[in-house]
């Protein structure tokens, strides 16, 4: 499976004092209220890997398959977090509860994400470890399913683990698609190949009440606690505080889905796999929707620096 550079279009310039000075390509796809495609940039279904976009139907299938947790860890589950000490102590707390500790997590080891943290663990001698990852609440979550249906917690990261097929299953069953393939993420859980579209459309039946009781919870869980998904300084958790009912997921690569319970929803890919034009990109599509963002106004400008100082601006093309 190979991507083309046809399936990508132009969909943000930054410019550095007053002068352009590089422009980024991806895909987007908007869907309506109804679910059909409203309006899309380049490839609506190329396929891709969601990476961690894909942690709310992660999450469902989870939930479907017995684990249970609070509110605001369950939010953890859906996260790819900063690593800040509220989300080390829920990661904890959902691994405690299940009689468990943070050595069976099995994710890649890390530094928080939030760069203060990590500058702490640092100055304290922390070595790197997988509970400061910013997965180890799904890897929590996933570990505590497997102790629900007294499943094996060695291998709980096998694509051929009962814990593995129930997420494929599932997010074969969200998206009306089987994934393309399945490759291995960073933090070393199975990563689903689908199409853009079938993201858009995942997230959507999570956000629309589709994904049934398991698919409710997870949309509480996001929209009542966003600090739990990113935190401190990150696009994920700003948005959703500015958006009633939005559900919204960051992923590696350049990936960024949202999805509100009216039924519109955005799915999106920069081609390059860079993170900076990301959040310009999604704001631009929302808007394209008629979302109301402008509780959002001012809070969410991605800037070019020069000499430390703001000189110039990301903007979205194509809208």
């Amino acid at each position: 499976m190979t991507l083309r550079p046809g399936q990508f279009a132009p969909v943000a310039i930054t410019s550095r004092s007053g002068i352009d000075e590089s422009v980024h390509f991806g895909a987007v796809v908007c869907l309506d209220s109804g679910g059909s495609i409203a309006w899309s940039i380049g490839d609506s279904n190329v396929a891709i890997y969601p990476r961690s976009s894909i942690k709310p139907l992660q999450a469902v299938a989870m939930l479907e398959a017995g684990l249970c947790v609070t509110s605001e860890q369950l939010a953890l589950v859906c996260a790819s977090h900063n690593g800040e000490q509220v989300h080390l102590e829920t990661a904890r707390k959902i691994l405690e509860s299940v009689g468990l500790d943070e050595r069976m997590l099995a994710n890649t080891a890390g530094h928080p994400l939030d760069l203060p943290s990590a500058e702490a663990a640092i100055r304290s001698d922390v070595a790197k470890s997988p509970l400061q990852m910013n997965c180890s609440g799904k890897h929590a979550g996933m570990l505590a399913t497997c102790v629900a249906n007294k499943w094996s917690t060695s291998d709980y990261l096998s694509s051929t683990h009962p814990l593995q097929q129930k997420i494929t299953s599932t997010i074969a069953s969200l998206t009306n698609q089987s994934p393309f393939a399945i490759g291995i993420d960073g933090c070393g859980a199975p990563a689903h190949v689908i199409g853009l579209v079938d993201l858009a459309r995942g997230v959507r039946a999570i956000a629309i009440g589709d994904a049934g009781d398991a698919g409710n919870q997870v949309h509480r869980a996001m929209t009542n606690h966003p600090y739990m998904v990113g935190g401190r300084g990150r696009d994920v958790t700003t948005i959703m505080q500015g958006v009633p009912g939005l559900i919204a997921k960051d992923g590696a690569e350049g990936v960024f889905v949202a999805a509100l319970p009216d039924g519109r929803a955005v799915a999106l890919k920069i081609a390059d796999g860079s993170d900076r034009s990301r959040c310009t990109v999604m704001l631009a599509a929302l808007a394209t929707l008629g979302v109301d963002m402008s509780a959002l106004q001012g809070k969410l400008q991605e800037q070019v620096l020069g000499h430390g100082k703001p000189v110039g601006t990301v903007r979205a093309v194509g809208f």
